[in-house]
């Protein structure tokens, strides 16, 4: 979420250290994919909805530009869909009624459409049906969630502060000193706001939520009351006391299906500190642990899949990220590190519109709330989202330049990979673990290719790469995404 991502690059800029930026591609490079060393089965890709859906949840084209693969005709330019498939609920903290002469007490600093208006409006009554409730609220940012769902996508419910009224100073954005800022004696409310809009929306708007994130990187300090957006503190001994009872309220409306995840905190190290300061009860109501990206190129990757999917067993996704760079040459080379180090099962943009012309990968005015420009950034996304599918088994590449996912009933291996170097290099690919590989007619390996630097291809489709027996060399621009999709492939 935008806010404080200059200070994280700052600080997580610096390489995963010698050890774990070893293969990084500088020069012409040679690796071997290895299909007997997997990392789970894809789940996908996906955006949060919140302040991008609060303004454009009644278009059906930004619908199917981004949960479709279909070709979307947007501005006059024909857009691939990015086939997005998991879309991230944003349940709001805000309204603006007074109970008993309270009312919320809104931060200076925050503009309208981050606003996001909650269902559960004051403490007076719990039933859902009662006058305390108001389901016609956040209109926009549901359209788009029920959009999102009759395109075939999953959806997660996740809130960045609980209602307002919960807080300590009735202020959604944070405490004043960016302490602690839930109730105690409304944690049990937090959780019951979530599980009881799970169940209405599952009754009443077509919409199963998989899984309910109570929090939003809670152990971060920046959540105060002059902030720019909802957000609210809450340490590992405020979120111990809020999962159990979030599966006890989930649980209590029969929804015992709906998995937990935690924490969301905002970088991957952050996550495994907040995960092995919880007791192994607290441990047993996470179903998946989430983390954000916004280390960048830093951070411990390996710790946390190793204490959370190795150790405990638990899904792991990189549920939020996010970066300035509009030309996407640091997104591709940020979630290349978690394919080789983090292992995710599924990876989300924090917002796929943004007023912010680097952070969007389409742009909108935040005065005027009017779409612009598609960024480089779509374009480099496309490269993984539309190719590296649901279902596929995620390989090891033993590089962090290149992913790979088989699908192992087509019998197609992907590739996708970076070269984000200043200068042109043939990358070769040993495919010689696989027990076949025939590729296309005469050996064609279609490939799409993206420039970053500007005047060159934007996923460009090119059919001019041939296998040579069981190894693939393809040359990269400098600065560039491709992805390759060798057919005739079996493990």
């Amino acid at each position: 979420m935008i806010r404080r991502r200059t200070l994280l690059a700052a600080a997580g800029g610096a390489a995963l250290g010698s050890a774990l930026a070893t293969g990084t591609a500088r020069a012409d490079a040679t690796t071997t994919v290895n299909p007997a060393t997997t990392y789970g089965t894809w789940e996908g890709w996906g955006t949060s909805l919140a302040w991008w859906a609060n303004v454009f949840g009644a278009r059906d084209d930004f619908a199917d530009i981004f949960f479709t693969t279909r070709t979307t005709t947007y501005n006059g330019t024909s857009l691939p869909g990015l086939g997005l498939n998991i879309a991230r609920y944003n349940l709001g903290a805000c309204s603006w009624n007074s109970v008993g002469g309270e009312s919320m007490a809104a931060s200076p600093d925050i503009p309208s459409f981050k606003q996001i208006e909650g269902y559960w409006q004051d403490w007076t009554n719990e039933d859902p049906t009662s006058s305390s409730w108001k389901w016609t609220a956040d209109a926009r940012q549901r359209a788009m969630l029920q959009k999102a769902t009759q395109r075939g996508a999953v959806s997660e419910l996740f809130a960045n502060s609980p209602m307002w009224w919960m807080c300590l100073n009735h202020n959604p954005s944070g405490a004043s000193d960016g302490g602690n800022n839930l109730q105690s004696w409304n944690y049990r409310q937090h959780a019951s706001h979530l599980a009881s809009v799970a169940l209405y929306a599952k009754q009443n708007w077509g919409v199963t939520f998989t899984t309910v994130e109570a929090f939003n990187e809670p152990s971060s300090s920046w959540w105060t009351a002059t902030g720019t957006q909802e957000g609210c503190h809450m340490d590992s001994t405020v979120q111990s006391a809020v999962l159990p009872r979030l599966r006890s309220e989930l649980n209590k409306r029969g929804l015992t299906a709906t998995r937990i995840s935690a924490s969301d905190e905002t970088s991957y190290d952050l996550a495994r500190t907040t995960w092995n300061s919880v007791s192994s009860t607290t441990k047993g109501c996470v179903d998946r642990v989430n983390v954000h990206g916004y280390q960048g190129s830093g951070g411990r990757r390996d710790l946390l899949y190793t204490d959370v999917v190795t150790t405990a067993g638990k899904a792991l996704w990189n549920s939020e990220t996010g970066d300035g760079d509009g030309t996407g040459l640091t997104l591709a080379g940020n979630l290349l590190y978690d394919f080789r180090w983090l292992h995710p099962t599924a990876w989300v943009y924090w917002q796929v519109m943004d007023p912010s012309t680097g952070w969007a990968t389409i742009a909108y005015d935040a005065s005027t709330l009017q779409p612009g420009a598609v960024q480089t950034k779509y374009y480099v996304l496309a490269q993984f989202t539309r190719h590296i599918r649901p279902g596929m088994t995620i390989l090891d590449t033993g590089a962090s330049y290149a992913a790979a996912a088989l699908d192992r009933q087509a019998k197609r291996l992907v590739i996708v990979a970076a070269n984000t170097s200043s200068s042109a290099q043939t990358l070769t690919f040993d495919l010689s673990r696989f027990s076949s590989v025939t590729g296309g007619p005469g050996g064609l390996v279609p490939r799409w290719n993206t420039v970053t630097t500007g005047g060159g291809d934007l996923y460009a489709p090119h059919s001019d790469t041939h296998l040579s027996g069981r190894t693939l060399s393809v040359p990269f621009a400098a600065k560039s995404v491709q992805t390759l999709q060798v057919d005739g492939v079996t493990a």
